[in-house]
């Protein structure tokens, strides 16, 4: 995208309009209104692709963050994936349920369970991985190869420098 591109070119056009007239066009024009728009593009994308596999994009966050960290609890897993306790609880219940992963009390501390991913779970990975890709390839198709790379360095600086943040 030219980089003279003005920020109303890449609007609807009845934004656009409405705008002269105090419409819509203020709201599309702020980063929260457009991350929230496309966080529901990008859920419904991966609900589209990954729905052979039941799966949600949460439940795939969870299940790789357990796959890849054998042996923690929620509260951790939970902060590896950016989710709250309760949300992240409800995710592993479902997960668990599904027989995706296997919930064990910790030797060290009884009342903490770790958590581990199980053989079905690990299959489910391996076989949904295709549509995972697909689907964040579907996200960023307006974008070019250097357009897409720059996107993910910049939303991944705006996350790092509010998480610092809230941390202080």
């Amino acid at each position: 995208m030219p980089s003279e591109m003005a920020i109303g070119d890449m609007l609807p056009k009845e934004a656009v309009r409405d705008a002269a007239h105090g419409g819509m066009g203020n709201v599309y024009s702020k980063p929260g209104h457009l991350i929230r728009r496309l966080q529901q593009i990008a859920v419904a994308i991966f609900a589209q692709e990954c729905a052979d596999h039941d799966i949600t994009p949460v439940q795939y966050a969870a299940l790789v963050a357990v796959r890849d960290n054998p042996g923690l609890d929620a509260t951790r897993i939970a902060a590896l994936v950016a989710f709250d306790r309760s949300t992240i609880g409800n995710v592993l219940e479902r997960l668990e349920s599904k027989a995706l992963i296997e919930r064990r009390a910790n030797p060290d501390d009884r009342r903490v369970k770790i958590l581990k991913i199980s053989r079905r779970g690990a299959r489910l990975l391996e076989a949904c991985e295709p549509a995972v890709q697909l689907a964040q390839d579907r996200m960023l198709d307006p974008l070019d190869a250097y357009e897409r790379k720059a996107f993910t360095t910049f939303l991944r600086r705006i996350i790092a420098q509010q998480d610092q943040t809230r941390q202080t």
